[in-house]
């Protein structure tokens, strides 16, 4: 296990990353914006799960297959920025659908599914468990793979905190986005979802 000191600093680092508005934030902002604080909320644990997916790939070491080939690195890349463009289109055909429709348990369903897939596909964040958790990793403490699965965890829980609260802020500051009398609430949102996997796309390229 990792000393009490080095958790101290990784908490504090992962407090600094969480606070900063990423990827991430805006899809959780514009889904609560969208349709309601349950349905950001719902995002967050989307996101969450998929936290928990690459924290596992970490530990069997996945994550170095898309640090080592870029040709894993781009069509993850693609993947995740076409699901991001798809979900911002589908959007756009959303017109006339009911705020109870938005709020139905298999609207929330999908609603986890959509946030737990973008972050499966954001080879970024898998990128971020290779080259930010070993900083963290003692060999002379035990097993690696324990202490990335223990890093792993606190850093999601960090994070989902940090969600949360952006969640909660976004639909109190953007309760009028979701009213009946804004006609483009689901173009708006559209857009934003779309220009996620349109900046994903443009930060892809000026890496290689």
């Amino acid at each position: 296990m990792p000393t009490l000191q080095t958790l101290l600093v990784f908490v504090s680092a992962c407090l600094a990353l969480a606070i900063v508005p990423g990827p991430a934030v805006v899809y959780i902002v514009a889904r609560s914006a969208s349709q309601g604080v349950r349905a950001g909320l719902v995002s967050v644990l989307g996101i969450a799960a998929g936290t928990i997916v690459h924290i596992a790939a970490a530990i069997v070491g996945l994550s170095a297959l898309l640090q080592a080939s870029a040709v894993a690195f781009e069509l993850v890349k693609l993947a995740g920025a076409g699901y991001l463009i798809y979900i911002g289109i589908q959007k756009f055909r959303e017109r006339g659908a009911s705020e109870t429709a938005a709020e139905s348990m298999q609207g929330l369903r999908k609603t986890f599914a959509d946030a737990m897939i973008v972050n499966v596909l954001n080879p970024k964040t898998a990128l971020f468990f290779l080259a930010f958790l070993p900083q963290f990793v003692d060999l002379t403490r035990g097993s690696a793979p324990q202490q990335i699965l223990v890093l792993g965890l606190i850093m999601m829980l960090v994070y989902s905190t940090s969600d949360t609260m952006y969640a909660l802020a976004g639909a109190r500051l953007l309760h009028g986005f979701t009213s009946r009398r804004f006609r483009y609430a689901n173009e708006v949102v559209g857009s934003i979802y779309i220009g996620l996997g349109i900046t994903a796309l443009v930060a892809g390229r000026s890496r290689s």
